[in-house]
């Protein structure tokens, strides 16, 4: 699974082979907010001649495709080897149907009817993941406390997981010399069924693994319910030692654990 993400401007092209080497999981070059209006055109003539020259398939963040601008970008990216798109501003599948580019799509809610409509927007065939545009949305609805969005978190990633889709990741922190508001906050999401972040700034990565690593407890205790489902072999429950029962979902929380475990650890 994807634990993180690191956008990078389009009008930036010196920082795109920095963003490959920074060691996130997913990069995310990007054509929409990070990129001021005059100049779109020139960042999206970077992203296609990085793109067309061979380097690493990335994610592109497109504008709202119900613009010209977003438009213009689908356009510009058509036939290039996209990892996936990420289309801001999706409030109803109809957004989702103006992409007509053969990748991945992710969904990415950032308004109140976006957040409504997330169990069909998440179910659409197009989509690969969905994820929460935090501070457009508590700007829309005036929220001045994070720990208000809890709620609409959770609606996303109940949309995500009838859907069949991989977790929802979170949205990015804006202040990249926080640290230690970065690590609380992701610790909270990660409470909440959230997996991964994303960045804005290649500091950010090592903190938000961090948050996300299992505790020497949670390891323990993984690793003792996945020894003892593997003495019990295929079975509806699982007895540990201590006499408690575990069934199936449990079991395979535990070795999802103990894979991030060991993957965080190399």
């Amino acid at each position: 699974m994807t634990l993180t993400w690191l956008y990078v401007p389009g009008d930036r092209p010196e920082r795109f082979d920095k963003a490959v080497a920074s060691g996130a999981d997913v990069v995310i070059v990007d054509l929409e907010d990070a990129v001021a209006p005059a100049r779109k055109d020139e960042a999206r003539r970077n992203v296609v001649e990085y793109l067309g020259a061979g380097r690493p398939a990335a994610h592109v963040r497109v504008n709202d495709p119900a613009t010209e601008q977003g438009r213009r970008d689908l356009r510009a990216l058509a036939g290039l080897p996209l990892a996936a798109l990420r289309v801001p501003k999706v409030e109803s599948v109809a957004t989702l149907d103006l992409v007509d580019l053969d990748v991945p799509i992710h969904a990415l809610l950032e308004s109140a009817a976006g957040v409504v409509n997330a169990a069909a927007i998440a179910a659409h065939p197009r989509v690969a993941g969905v994820a929460l545009g935090e501070q457009d949305l508590a700007a829309e609805l005036s929220i001045t406390d994070e720990a208000a969005l809890d709620h609409l978190r959770l609606q996303v990633v109940l949309a995500a997981a009838a859907a069949g889709l991989p977790p929802v990741p979170m949205s990015v922190y804006a202040n990249v010399t926080d640290e230690g508001g970065l690590l609380a906050s992701t610790r909270r999401g990660r409470g909440l069924g959230l997996f991964g972040r994303a960045a804005i700034h290649p500091r950010q990565l090592p903190v938000i693994r961090e948050a996300f690593t299992p505790t020497p407890e949670e390891v323990a205790r993984a690793r003792e319910i996945a020894e003892a489902a593997e003495l019990a072999g295929d079975v509806g429950a699982v007895a540990l030692p201590d006499g408690r029962f575990v069934d199936a979902p449990v079991v395979a929380r535990a070795r999802r654990t103990l894979a991030l475990a060991d993957r965080l650890a190399t």
